[in-house]
């Protein structure tokens, strides 16, 4: 009782702070007891502020002392080039009178000159390393005082975020001074380097803590939000539970919080990305520069961390995890352009799009979640059933997955295509992270096992077509597929396998690269292929191998093969004019030119008709095979059809059989060409069938021309006019297709006009010149043919 009790102040005496301070600790007379406790706590934090202040004191001595050991270093260096200069203008006013210190003064220029430069250089390094210096230190005063603001939760005028925006600022003007170093001094590395390493000390405890406060701030502000309750009978269902968005719903001075700390992540991305840029100058930058936004990215992660407690409940529901992701980003992508993106545009981080950034960043954690939980499932049920033999559930769901994938992937890119990036779309890296197939990209086995499956289920959807030989038979009109835009004749099975080879392609344009595009189409394409081919080469050996084609069901069943390989070759090339087939095209090229180490053989060749290119060069030899096969079929039976006549030479001395324009035997033989022509112009394409009568008369030149001209056979006035007369009828059965169809028969047309000639021509004739050959049209027979068949003229 006797100790002196000490009055408090009067409040009028008390700054604000210290008023709210003792009103926030004390407010009743049970926290006087605490007082003594209080008390110690603020004596502790005094002496800690003290220590600290003496610690910055001896930091800013020790930067002045370093400051004035320079300036005495730069200042003796000035002093000792005023000397020179001095010495130089006493030199220069002596040589007037003394010509022989002209020459020491040549001598001594360059070297001064060299001097002054080296000290310049030093100058401007020092005053440079100085500035540094300088930033740097307002740099790690800043990030300094931001943590222990953060950490200690000391009243202040100035908040953690303004002091997080002075730091930034400064990072940003030692950014701009260290380019300017590096553009105009590439050789002062180490300056650039130690600078480098203090900043990115500083840089890894800035952006964490700018981070977390984000994070507490979003917090705050309630997100992530609710999710939509969505009817578990109806996960397309746009009705909902409404849900307030609290990027709209905020207000005030936590509007205004928000919008500064997403303005700092994004001033600092901007700031990182600027500084891989001149450390990665003359590399590939690209990947390194175009990172995910991190303000959107903490944006979806909580909301991706409350989505995969539902997905967990949905494994054998995978449409619903699907829906939940799409509603999600199309219910807020929204405020992504209205809000974020002003934002970013103050900040100047060029080249992001909020709403671009939005939908990429829920696409990639589905995909994620794709890759961690849902695959790695399909996958182990697709070996079991491997093992059991059964193949049916697993592929089932993988294809619905797939199917699920598709549908998806569309509406989030008609959702980022209403920000006008549609056309960015096409490049490769931008569809990456629009797409949930980019779950491929990482994992080529799990392409694979979808390539096999998509092609199994393809077979077993074509095999009831292939055994239906109806399918083979009826055929397809009216299929606009060649440029004649005619009709060609191919069976139905043709279209069949179109629309299956279609449907992969379908599939295809979902992946997100080009490699994936082409490794997926040459495992679940091509083999689809090469199926067709096997079956057109089956029924084509089939029918040789019964009748050798004698017969007209034979000819048209080869017919139909040729006009359904005509068909899928016209309809492949067009698709290889498509910018889909040439960029795969491009690729394989490239792949080729890497493999062969710039070795262009057969290059060139190859990538002519694209990625294609061998299944197309399959169907051609197939046709052009068979069509020649065609031919040889006729030229043979037409052959055994007139070998009497070609065997009778004493005809040619007779005259012609009364009553009859045309040999009777050789009647015979055009009654079976012709009927043989005319099947295979009813079965065959109007294309294919003009290769075969072209193919087939250049043989019927040879095999009447060798066969009666190139014998001993004698020829009369009458035997010439009967072989003209065969030969006309020969020629009309061919003039149905062309308009001079003596012009296929070369041999033949040139043998008959010299059995016309008068006597005296052919004496010339048998002279054997060339030259009276050629001026008399006789340009398809050797001196040695023309001779013969003047000799046999009587």
């Amino acid at each position: 009782m006797d100790q002196k009790i000490r009055n408090l102040p009067p409040p009028s005496s008390l700054s604000a702070s210290v008023v709210s301070f003792l009103n926030a600790k004390i407010n009743a007379k049970e926290d006087l007891e605490q007082a003594p406790v209080l008390l110690s706590e603020l004596r502790n934090q005094c002496h800690v502020l003290d220590q600290n202040l003496s610690d910055l004191n001896a930091q800013l001595r020790n930067y002045l002392i370093n400051h004035d050991s320079r300036s005495e270093k730069t200042g003796a260096l000035l002093s000792d080039i005023d000397a020179k200069l001095g010495d130089l203008h006493l030199a220069s006013c002596s040589s007037s009178s003394d010509g022989g210190s002209g020459k020491v003064l040549g001598q001594e220029l360059p070297a001064l000159a060299k001097e002054v430069a080296r000290v310049n250089t030093v100058r401007m390094y020092a005053e440079t390393a100085l500035k540094l210096d300088s930033l740097v230190g307002d740099i790690e005063d800043a990030v300094s005082s931001t943590v222990k603001r953060t950490l200690r939760r000391e009243p202040s005028t100035k908040s953690s975020e303004e002091m997080r925006c002075v730091a930034i600022r400064i990072l940003k003007l030692t950014e701009d001074t260290l380019r300017l170093v590096a553009e105009t001094h590439p050789q002062w590395t180490r300056l650039v380097s130690a600078v480098d390493h203090r900043v990115d000390r500083s840089l890894a405890i800035l952006r964490p803590q700018a981070i977390a406060d984000h994070r507490s701030l979003l917090t705050s502000l309630g997100w992530p939000p609710p999710l939509s309750t969505l009817n578990s009978s109806d996960p397309e269902s746009k009705r909902s539970t409404d849900v307030q968005n609290p990027l709209f719903t905020m207000k005030g001075d936590l509007k205004q919080q928000y919008c500064e700390s997403f303005l700092a992540l994004c001033s600092l991305q901007e700031l990182q990305r600027q500084r891989k840029s001149r450390q990665l100058e003359g590399q590939n930058r690209e990947i390194a520069l175009h990172q995910p936004l991190w303000a959107i990215e903490e944006l979806v992660n909580p909301i991706t961390i409350v989505s995969q407690r539902h997905f967990s409940k949905w494994f054998d529901k995978p449409e619903y995890i699907f829906a939940l992701v799409y509603k999600v980003t199309r219910d807020y992508v929204d405020s992504m352009d209205e809000l974020l993106q002003p934002l970013v545009d103050e900040a100047m981080l060029s080249g992001y799009s909020c709403r671009e950034e939005w939908i990429s960043a829920m696409v990639t954690s589905l995909s994620t979640y794709l890759a961690k939980e849902i695959f790695p499932m399909y996958a182990s049920q697709l070996d079991e059933e491997s093992t059991s033999g059964v193949h049916s559930q697993a592929r089932i769901s993988w294809l619905h997955l797939i199917d699920l994938m598709i549908a998806f992937d569309k509406r989030v890119q008609s959702l980022a295509s209403h920000s006008g990036i549609l056309l960015s779309l096409q490049e490769d890296g931008k569809l990456e992270k629009l797409s949930s197939f980019s779950v491929f990209i990482d994992r080529p086995d799990w392409l694979d096992l979808w390539a096999d499956i998509e092609l199994t289920d393809a077979f077993d959807k074509l095999k009831p077509e292939i055994e239906n030989e109806r399918s083979w038979s009826i055929e397809v009109r009216g299929v606009a597929a060649l440029s004649a835009q005619e009709d060609n004749k191919s069976p139905a099975i043709a279209s069949v396998f179109h629309q299956c080879f279609s449907s992969v392609i379908d599939r295809c344009r979902s992946l997100p690269s080009i490699e994936l595009r082409s490794r997926f189409l040459k495992l679940a394409g091509a083999p689809i292929i090469h199926r067709f081919l096997g079956c057109l080469l089956f029924r084509c050996q089939e029918a040789e191998g019964l009748t050798a084609l004698t017969d007209d069901d034979g000819l048209m069943k080869v017919a139909k093969s040729v006009n359904a390989a005509r068909y899928f070759e016209s309809i492949l090339k067009e698709w290889c004019e498509d910018i889909f087939f040439l960029e795969l095209g491009l690729d394989q090229v490239i792949q080729l030119d890497t493999s062969t180490d710039g070795n262009d053989f057969g290059l060139e060749e190859s990538s002519g008709n694209g990625i294609l290119y061998e299944e197309i060069k399959k169907l051609e030899e197939f046709r052009t095979g068979w069509v020649e096969k065609l031919s040889t079929v006729v030229l043979r039976g037409f052959d055994v059809c007139c070998r009497d006549y070609l065997k009778n030479k004493k005809q040619w001395q007779e005259k012609g059989e009364e009553g009859w324009m045309v040999s009777q035997s050789f009647v015979r033989a055009l009654d079976y060409l012709q009927g043989k022509m005319s099947v295979l112009e009813d079965g065959l394409n109007k294309m294919d069938f003009v290769g075969v009568w072209r193919s087939l008369a250049p043989g019927l030149d040879k095999l009447i021309f060798y066969g009666i001209l190139m014998t001993n056979a004698k020829f009369s006035d009458g035997g010439v006019e009967r072989l003209s007369n065969d030969l006309s009828a020969l020629f009309g059965v061919f003039g149905a297709w062309c308009l001079r169809p003596e012009g296929f028969f070369p041999k033949l047309s040139e043998g008959l006009k010299l059995l016309k000639m008068e006597k005296k021509q052919l004496k010339n004739c048998l002279a054997g010149s060339e030259i009276w050959l050629k001026e008399n049209g006789i340009r398809h027979l050797t001196a040695a043919e023309s001779g013969k068949v003047a000799k046999n003229r009587i």
